[in-house]
């Protein structure tokens, strides 16, 4: 396709439109377009100009402006009509016109008088931003793209380049002919040409001209910016777009992934053979020869180049990828072992044979290859030679190096082929993946590599200059410490890196294309990046077996045979840390998962030494913690007791972060409990109006009276006994007594007033909706939204404070208010009781400042 980006103006700058970017007066002051402030090159004899603005019809009426250009202390006039400026237009001053709309004809007019014309976001940002007017040798609107440089290609129509140049211009941009590494956009119109291609080659972003118009819309919004990630990556050319692609040679599934990236990228697809297609898409492993002759127009290339331009987020040049027919006996020959017709059992032997070979061999594929000592394999002049009876610990020893010299080869091609390139800067297209999420995927795999690069090095050494004497415990007993160091952190968050992995590549398909292109290479060996990344997971207890059997060929008067025992018990050590660690990382993480599912929990909950011990599902028995009926979840901690309802309705309060989908909070903090203040805990006898249920008796440090919250247990999968004895068991560890036991007592339903009777039929669940809905309206009509201990807290301090004299008419009549509006407060509440005589005499006091949470 043509690349008609310039057009050259022959009728001079008689209007608007026909201002080329090209004209002479354009390329003399190209170079800067905008420069902010009064000029600095003005020779001094030269009188200073003050500059004036005019406001132009409609731009008098507005009062906001009129107060910007007061806060910037600049002089204006008001214009009403253009038979006006030439009283205005007077060498003392410099006028600066500002015109309301751009598509005003007024505004030709001044143009064609070479005046300087703004727009009013202009002087509402420079008031703003306490700066003076700039310069513009254009008319100038906005400033929503300032310092952009644009350049076109794929344009036909003069009239559309014409008006994509003017918004440009309008809005602070610069325009460029001819494309350079200054460029900063390339708006296109097709994905075709040198301007085209040298973009892809510099990653300067390539826009839609829909980018130009959108951005236009938003000219009167004083904070927006055309450059912004968020609004130009909605206009950016996909790397298919006018691309048809077919497929050859993959797999039913590799084939529909590959049909659904290619539309979500801007593209088509059609089936083999179809004429309108442009490019065909062949897997070279797989095809033997095409099914048919291409034509001239019809690109031929290889998978890589699909996801290529996937990763590059622009369509890459076809020629590094072109297909080649095997032509040559070599490749024929190599070609004929394969087949079409059973693509997926040739495959498997062919993946079989490569296993095979990268088993019986060293890992010599790898871009980084170990610096392998060749008396592993054959004899050195400049080593020691290998004794033609090999004994079985030098088997072992050798086999030892070889493991850890692949594991090596492993963690740098992790390294080099995937963690390097997602942390390089300048990035075709930005950044793949998020700082935290590649910290996230490889976590300490670098100082892995280091620790175990020594290791391999002081191998290598010992493999060399081999004697039965040399002690191999000593090696692993010197890194033992940065083994300790570099392996919990990995090994301990695998999960999420591997979970990370899997939702990048879901949600990115840019990663997923990079992780396509670079597990296809054969330094991974076929393998994908969780399969190579689980090999730090594998690698500790491997070399543990590796010292056991070496200890087992070591004989009993070698020295090294106690300092491979250690290095074994340093190896567990590891192993026994890493679990601890791990333990304590998921004990943390279920404290987390409550506080993101309970709904105001209190930050104070999330503590170093708090762990969760169980979650019991309830049915509130009383009125308190919350209304009888009510689904009840508690939380025991070891040191407290987080009692959560569940929510009546839930609702996403604030909006999860980008690439998170964790579900609103589905319950609803309460109170958090200490353990300490619960004083007995009530087995409650069964009978035929009472089952499943248990007491908790408890005394608030803000309560002067002891309150019973009495449950009913709905979960089966924890009895009753077992659930109580695990609660009194901590509890008295927190208040440090040794008869768990005691805190238990067996009490009659009956003495508490505690039944379990008809809590799941119709008429129970009708009462408790009727009761929420007569407490949602009462709150509704209520005058005062005071809550009730503040009202009485009211009370009591007009009470106290109207003691020693007598109350008038007006305090009588609040005073009855208040009473009347807490009328509900002074109802005896049956969950408070009073203690029977066998509690008062057990009874175990503490103090209470010792019994606080902290």
């Amino acid at each position: 396709m043509a690349d008609n980006s310039g057009i050259t103006s022959t009728t001079g700058r008689t209007s608007l439109a026909d201002s080329s970017i090209f004209d002479s007066k354009v390329m003399e002051t190209s170079k800067e377009n905008l420069c902010i402030g009064p000029t600095s090159f003005v020779e001094e004899e030269m009188p200073q100009i003050e500059t004036r603005v005019i406001l132009v019809q409609e731009a008098g009426k507005q009062e906001e402006l009129i107060k910007a250009l007061k806060e910037i202390k600049v002089p204006f006039v008001k214009m009403e009509s253009l038979e006006e400026f030439e009283s205005l237009d007077t060498p003392e001053f410099e006028n600066v016109f500002i015109v309301m709309d751009f598509e005003d004809p007024v505004l030709n007019e001044l143009y064609k008088t070479d005046c300087r014309v703004i727009g009013p976001p202009v002087v509402l940002s420079c008031a703003q931003k306490r700066e003076p007017l700039p310069f513009s040798s254009r008319p100038l609107y906005c400033t929503s793209m300032m310092n952009l440089v644009l350049c076109f290609t794929g344009f036909k129509k003069k009239e559309e380049l014409v008006r994509l140049v003017t918004l440009v211009h309008h809005m602070g941009g610069i325009i460029r002919k001819d494309f350079n590494s200054k460029v900063t956009h390339l708006v296109a119109n097709c994905t075709q040409g040198e301007k085209f291609r040298i973009a892809v080659s510099l990653g300067t972003p390539i826009m839609k001209p829909e980018w130009i118009y959108k951005a236009w819309e938003r000219r009167n919004e004083l904070d927006f910016c055309a450059s912004v990630d968020d609004f130009r990556n909605e206009f950016k050319v996909p790397p298919f777009q006018d691309c048809i692609l077919s497929f050859l040679g993959f797999s039913d599934e590799e084939k529909t992934n590959m049909e659904e990236m290619t539309e979500m990228q801007g593209g088509n697809y059609l089936p083999v053979g179809d004429e309108r297609c442009t490019h065909l898409i062949v897997e070279e492993n797989t095809v033997k020869e095409l099914p048919f002759e291409p034509s001239k127009k019809l690109y031929v290339v290889k998978q890589e180049w699909f996801w290529g331009s996937i990763q590059m987020d622009a369509r890459a040049g076809e020629t590094m990828y072109l297909y080649e027919k095997a032509n040559t006996p070599e490749l024929k020959k190599s070609v004929s072992l394969l087949s079409l017709s059973t693509p997926n059992s040739n495959r498997k032997r062919r993946r079989l044979k490569e296993t095979l070979a990268q088993l019986s061999r060293e890992t010599d594929l790898s871009p980084f290859p170990p610096q392998t000592p060749k008396s592993c394999t054959k004899s050195s002049k400049n080593s020691t030679p290998v004794p033609s009876k090999q004994s079985a610990r030098w088997q072992v020893a050798k086999e030892l190096y070889q493991t850890e010299s692949n594991y090596v080869n492993i963690l740098a091609t992790i390294i080099q082929l995937f963690q390097v390139p997602l942390e390089e800067e300048g990035q075709r297209g930005g950044p793949i993946l998020a700082p935290e999420e590649i910290k996230t995927i490889f976590g300490s795999i670098p100082d892995i590599f280091d620790v175990h690069t020594k290791i391999k090095d002081d191998l290598e050494d010992l493999i060399v200059n081999w004697d039965e004497s040399k002690s191999i415990g000593d090696i692993f007993l010197k890194y033992s410490k940065d083994l300790v160091k570099t392996y919990p952190p990995f090994v301990n968050f695998f999960e999420m890196s591997k979970e990370t992995i899997i939702k990048c590549e879901k949600q990115k398909p840019r990663f997923h294309a990079f992780l396509k292109i670079n597990q296809a290479k054969p330094e991974c060996g076929r393998q994908s990046l969780v399969e190579l990344l689980i090999r730090p997971v594998q690698r500790l207890p491997s070399v543990a077996l590796l010292l056991n059997d070496l200890k087992k060929h070591t004989a009993e008067e070698n020295p090294d045979k106690s300092t491979l025992e250690k290095a074994i018990g340093s190896l567990k050590e590891v192993m026994t840390h890493i679990n601890e660690d791990k333990r304590k990382t998921e004990a943390q993480k279920q404290i987390f998962d409550v506080v993101y599912e309970v709904d105001g929990c209190p930050a104070n909950l999330l503590s170093s030494h708090r762990s969760l011990i169980q979650r019991v599902e309830t049915i509130s028995l009383g009125e308190h913690p919350c209304d009888r009926g009510e689904q009840v979840t508690l939380f025991l901690f070891n040191d407290c007791l987080e009692i959560a309802r569940k929510r009546h309705k839930v609702i996403g309060t604030f909006r999860s972060p980008p690439g998170h989908t964790r579900p609103p909070a589905s319950l609803k903090h309460i109170h958090l409990m200490p353990l300490s203040q619960i004083k007995k805990v009530l087995d409650i006898r069964e009978t035929e109006d009472c089952h499943n249920a248990f007491a908790l008796l408890v005394r608030p440090p803000t309560e002067q009276a002891n309150v019973l919250l009495s449950f009913q247990m709905t979960s089966e999968e924890l009895p009753k006994e077992n659930w109580l004895k695990m609660l009194c068991r901590h509890v008295a560890n927190t208040i440090c007594k040794a008869d768990a036991e005691n805190l238990i007592y067996i009490a009659d339903p009956e003495s508490f007033e505690v039944n379990t009777k008809d809590m799941d039929s119709t008429l129970s669940r009708a009462s408790r909706a009727i009761k929420k809905t007569s407490k949602k309206v009462t709150r509704a009509f209520s005058f005062s939204k005071t809550p009730k201990r503040a009202l009485r807290r009211a009370l009591m301090t007009s009470q106290s404070s109207g003691e020693g004299r007598s109350p008038s008419s007006n305090d009588k009549h609040v005073m009855s208010r208040l009473s009347s509006t807490s009328s509900l407060a002074g109802i005896p509440s049956p969950s408070l009781v009073s203690l029977p005589s066998f509690f008062e005499r057990r009874s175990h006091t503490l103090s209470r400042s010792t019994t606080h949470l902290i």
